[in-house]
Parts: structure tokens; sequence; C-alpha cells
């Protein structure tokens, strides 16, 4: 019984890493290289991840600096980042390339907001899932004889309560991500 337990809890885990993970890729008005974290360079023909082909540094707060290893890659890097979501012109002089990170305005911050609201309640219907997943797995092994009636009680009741733990986590990693972005 500790074992679906845990296989559950686990499954919950990686839900909220994937959430935080989102987050992290929302920019909060100060250059983080986890903003780049999902963008992806033509390389040989094979869309590869911009950390496997640059280092990323950032000389100050609202600049992050890409320096390709092959300097070949500058303008298919160039272009990546144009087509994604950053909302930022990467300046290119050649050798690396810099992204300057405007000072958010409010417009703008509502609008992240939101987009952080929307992951939390993608993780939300994804942990919400997951115990839909372990009733039913818990009523099959009832049926089958497995376990007892009273033991897929407790262990209901256990995965509602982790249930409602996960959500409430994700509720306060929202709010956290979200004063974050309001914050002037």
């Amino acid at each position: 019984m500790n074992e679906i337990y845990q296989e559950y809890d686990a499954k919950m885990q990686k839900t909220i890493d994937s959430v935080q993970s989102d987050f992290a890729s929302v920019r909060a008005g100060r250059a983080n290289a986890a903003v780049l974290d999902k963008i992806t360079v033509e390389y040989y023909g094979t869309a590869t991840p911009l950390q496997q082909v640059a280092s990323i540094s950032t000389p100050d707060p609202r600049t992050l600096v890409i320096q390709p290893w092959d300097a070949t890659l500058l303008k298919a890097i160039e272009k990546a980042l144009l087509v994604s979501e950053l909302g930022i012109n990467p300046q290119n002089d050649g050798k690396v390339i810099r992204l300057a990170f405007p000072q958010l305005t409010e417009e703008r911050r509502k609008e992240l907001s939101k987009q952080v609201k929307k992951y939390g309640e993608t993780g939300k219907v994804a942990i919400r899932n997951i115990r839909r997943d372990a009733m039913e797995k818990l009523k099959k092994m009832k049926k089958d004889s497995e376990i007892t009636e009273d033991d897929q009680e407790e262990l209901e009741d256990d995965i509602q309560k982790l249930t409602d733990k996960r959500i409430k986590e994700i509720d306060e990693l929202t709010a956290q991500k979200e004063a974050e972005l309001m914050a002037v």
C-alpha cells in the first residue's frame, strides 16, 4: 500500500517540477538564463538546445550574453531568438549575441501574470488527473480482491490529502511568481 502512495507522490512531484520549470522560463524583468531553456537552434540539421551550442552569461542584471562555441552559429541563434516568444531583439556584434532585458511595462506584466496562472492551472489539472488514475487503480485492486475495502478507503483519503497538498504547493508557487512579476 505504501508503494502505491509513493508512486503517485513521485508523479505529482514531477508535475510540480515541470510547473517550476515553466515558471522559470517566464522572464521577470531581469536577465535569467532559464528563459532560454526552451530555445533550440538548428545545428547541422538537428534542433539542439541553445545551452549545448553556446555559453550563456549575465554580465549585469539586465543583460544576457550568448557566446556560441562555433562562430558559424551566430545567425542560427539570432534567428531562433527572433522566432521565440521572448519579445527581445538580439544584438549580434559578430562574436556574441546580447539580449538586453528592458523594464517590463504594466501591460506586459499582466500578460506574463496570465501566462503564469495558465501554467499553474495546467499543473493543477495534471495533479487531479494523477489522483483520478490512483482512484481508478484502487477501485480495480478492490474489485480484484488485492486490497480490502478499509485499505481502499484509507488509501483514497491519503491520495486526496496528497492531492490537496500538491495543489496548495502549486498555488503558492503561482502566487510567488506573480508577486515577482508585479514587483517593480
